[in-house]
């Protein structure tokens, strides 16, 4: 009795573990890699449907992991969108599914991508946390090339995070390490965008980026990867003084860019804006006042219309996944009305199954619904990454995001200058001296001599704190 038994757990646990390689030879593989060759492509039409067609798939087969990577996925076609409430929605559903899942490949997927999201967020420690999670859930996995693509995202966040910290060795290494696992080329950008802004070694820049985005060209793509290695090319050769290249690899990326916006969105405002800085350079100011128009244009049009077409896309797929589930539980109802007949027990737990489902399907309409109210708004946050790039349209930004507070700063003393209310800004923002030295590219010392002069010409009081004078002028 008891050999048996401990043949039929056997025979459990091996039906369960060849269940797992199959959904990861079938499923989980193949959705990754098309979905990163259509996020690489820019075709969002193609990778919407391609998650859609995978997310009805995993319904049609109760395969719950299938549904959470589906739900990761437009999750992270939010992101580069600034879409933060909707990129949430995806994740929160995703985190559900997870929750119980003993796949730890899975749960570092979603962790990693999850740490994606807070880095979108500016929240870069926390960010860091969720990395350092994903990491610990992948340790131990065995080698596939599911857990490989996954392993990839995790090295190459890693390495973006010790970037961002200013630990160019650290990310340097993780990079590498990316690098092994990927062949796309996404890796070798991030190492010659190290080099140029982190260790300012320009043989190896120009190595990594001219190698990458010559290909790419060669190759005639027009992804992401050559997106990017044609930006940072461009801004290589304005770096080292060489216009001309810098203009044939900025145009070359804004032409990409028009043709992968719908998922690199965010890539619009850098090529327009180093274009801006690339005429002025060379001393055209009329097509830098082109490309900042164009700038500013693009920027408003893209927080409309194309925010509008995506989030009616992403609500189609919420309403489709609605009606798949509710078919789904209408089956199941039938079969509890035909159990009925045959086991009441079974008919008690079959009705209380359908009351937890009809309480789901209840709280995902509630979602729904609270989703089509809430409004896109990132205009703060723009605000402060316009303020740390020291760009000239942040005082225009600010003051539309703080109305009024220009003009009250201005009744005090009606004298100051243009670099006089931009400081203001900066400190209502709550920058320390530190950050605004460093964002205006001044030593500390001449930031406090600043703060000085003007509480002078403010009349700010010994005793009153300066950012406390300025949040009460609201």
């Amino acid at each position: 009795m008891i050999r048996c038994l401990i043949f039929v757990l056997f025979f459990i646990l091996l039906s369960c573990s060849t269940d797992s390689h199959r959904y990861e030879r079938d499923f989980d593989t193949p959705l990754l890699k098309q979905n990163e060759q259509l996020r690489l492509s820019g075709d969002y039409d193609a990778l919407v449907k391609l998650n859609k067609d995978y997310y009805q798939k995993a319904e049609k087969t109760d395969y719950e992991e299938g549904k959470a990577l589906c739900f990761l996925n437009l999750g992270n076609v939010n992101l580069p969108l600034e879409n933060y409430k909707r990129a949430e929605f995806f994740f929160n559903k995703a985190e559900k599914i997870l929750k119980y899942s003993k796949s730890n490949i899975h749960r570092a997927k979603f962790y990693n991508d999850f740490s994606n999201f807070q880095l979108h967020l500016k929240r870069l420690d926390k960010s860091f946390e969720y990395n350092a999670l994903a990491m610990s859930y992948i340790k131990d996995t065995e080698d596939s090339p599911f857990r490989n693509d996954v392993l990839f995202k995790i090295y190459y966040k890693r390495g973006d995070y010790f970037y961002r910290k200013k630990m160019y060795d650290q990310a340097l290494e993780y990079f590498r390490k990316a690098g092994k696992l990927d062949h796309s080329g996404r890796a070798e950008c991030a190492l010659g965008d190290l080099y140029l802004y982190g260790f300012k070694n320009m043989d190896s820049a120009r190595f990594y980026l001219s190698t990458i985005a010559e290909k790419s060209n060669r190759e005639g793509r027009t992804d992401g990867v050559a997106l990017n290695a044609n930006t940072v090319l461009g801004e290589y050769y304005m770096t080292t003084k060489q216009y001309d290249k810098a203009e044939v690899s900025l145009l070359k990326a804004l032409e990409i860019n028009k043709k992968t916006k719908y998922v690199f969105a965010q890539y619009t405002k850098y090529v327009y804006t180093d274009l801006k800085s690339l005429y002025e350079s060379m001393g055209d100011k009329e097509k830098a006042l082109i490309y900042l128009q164009a700038y500013t244009q693009e920027r408003d049009r893209s927080d409309t219309a194309l925010l509008e077409a995506i989030n009616h896309d992403m609500e189609g797929f919420i309403t489709e996944t609605e009606t798949d589930s509710e078919q789904h539980r209408s089956k199941v109802l039938l079969l509890c009305i035909v159990s009925v007949f045959i086991l009441s027990l079974v008919a008690m737990y079959l009705w209380k199954t359908i009351k937890q489902l009809k309480e789901k399907r209840k709280m995902l309409k509630g979602e729904a619904e609270q989703l089509k109210n809430q409004m896109h708004d990132n205009s703060q946050e723009e605000v402060l990454e316009l303020a740390r790039k020291n760009d000239p349209l942040f005082l225009d930004s600010f003051r539309q995001a703080y109305p009024g507070f220009i003009e009250k700063v201005l009744a005090v003393n009606p004298d100051l200058e243009n670099s006089d209310l931009i400081f203001c800004a900066m400190l209502k923002l709550h920058f320390t001296s530190k950050e605004i030295a460093s964002y205006t590219s001044v030593q500390p010392r001449s930031v406090q001599q600043k703060k000085y002069r003007l509480r002078k010409k403010l009349n700010i009081p010994t005793e009153t704190d300066t950012y406390q004078f300025f949040d009460s002028l609201v």
